[in-house]
């Protein structure tokens, strides 16, 4: 029997562009093979823009089908649940919490159409206000300082917590939170980033969290996954692989995080121009890495990485196979 939460085997996503006559795929995710334990945990996806994060969230949350693979929530395939299912175990918190909400409505009538469409409560005005007010609790905020208002009434930090609270009315499972701390000035983050630490203990709840900024998911993290154009290049406790990386991109990562205490200049690599434009184009079938990895061998370029397991860390690198 499946012990795992969730567990994603094989997962490709293939886009096409271009003409009828002219198409070029695109491998937005390719062959990501993943578990999450029945532990209640941060996982963090991470990678710079176009790694494949988002692509993958959205094949998470039901946004868009995977091409090949399969992904299986609690011992089911995500696809066997019907819609209301599965928007009870799985809820989404976006980057931008401003397009969350209409603003020519007030901010509660989406807190009331969750609960008439879930029918959580059987049309019972207080009733209703209390799952509103216990779900707005859970994020520091109370039934009264939201009624009545509209979008402009509340500054960012606010929003995106009540983004939180309409996820948390429906007592999910999994919240899969994709950039969303991203639009917030410092200290907000830190109030959001605690949030998630807060309710993953006290309502043992799971967060998949989606960025690419290594310092937040350093802070929040249990385990983690590194994404490099649509491949997992290395996952494991997040301590092992942000303090200890094993793959030269997460090395990479790591070393472009600004460090005040580094000399002007100095790294371990040295990223020349032609290079960057190399890469960009690069569409071969050996390691994505490999026109920018100091350690490249030949068959980097030839052949993609088979996966390494090395003290509970899995590194996609033919420098341990």
């Amino acid at each position: 029997m499946d012990d795992s939460l969730l567990t994603l085997n094989r997962v490709t996503k293939i886009f096409q562009i271009g003409t009828f006559l002219s198409k070029v795929k695109i491998y937005a995710v390719r062959d990501v093979t993943l578990t999450i334990e029945k532990k209640p945990m941060v996982f963090t996806l991470v990678g710079e823009s176009g790694s494949g994060k988002t692509t993958l969230a959205n094949v998470l949350l039901r946004v868009v089908a995977p091409t090949e693979g399969s992904v299986s929530f609690l011992g089911r395939k995500i696809e066997s649940y019907k819609k209301s299912e599965f928007i009870r175990l799985v809820q989404p918190v976006f980057q931008n919490p401003y397009e969350t909400f209409n603003p020519l409505k007030k901010v509660e009538l989406y807190f009331r159409s969750v609960i008439n469409k879930l029918s959580i409560v059987n049309h019972n005005g207080h009733a209703a206000e209390k799952i509103i007010d216990q779900a707005l609790s859970s994020v520091a905020l109370t039934w009264e300082e939201v009624r009545g208002k509209y979008l402009h009434e509340f500054s960012g930090g606010q929003l995106q917590r009540l983004s939180i609270a309409r996820a948390l009315m429906v007592n999910p499972t999994l919240l899969v939170a994709d950039e969303p701390v991203s639009m917030l000035d410092a200290s907000l983050r830190v109030f959001v980033l605690n949030l998630f630490r807060k309710l993953k203990e006290e309502k043992q709840l799971y967060v998949v969290y989606i960025t690419h900024d290594l310092a937040t998911a350093y802070y929040i993290s249990d385990r983690i996954a590194v994404m490099l154009r649509g491949s997992v290049v290395e996952m494991g406790p997040a301590e092992k692989v942000l303090l200890n990386p094993l793959h030269p991109y997460t090395a990479l990562l790591k070393e472009s995080v600004p460090n005040p205490y580094k000399k002007q200049g100095e790294s371990r690599f040295e990223e020349r121009e032609e290079q960057i434009l190399e890469i960009e184009e690069y569409a071969g079938e050996g390691c994505k890495f490999a026109l920018r990895c100091p350690h490249a061998k030949e068959i980097c370029r030839r052949e993609i990485p088979a996966d390494v397991f090395l003290d509970d860390v899995l590194v996609k690198c033919w420098l341990y196979k």
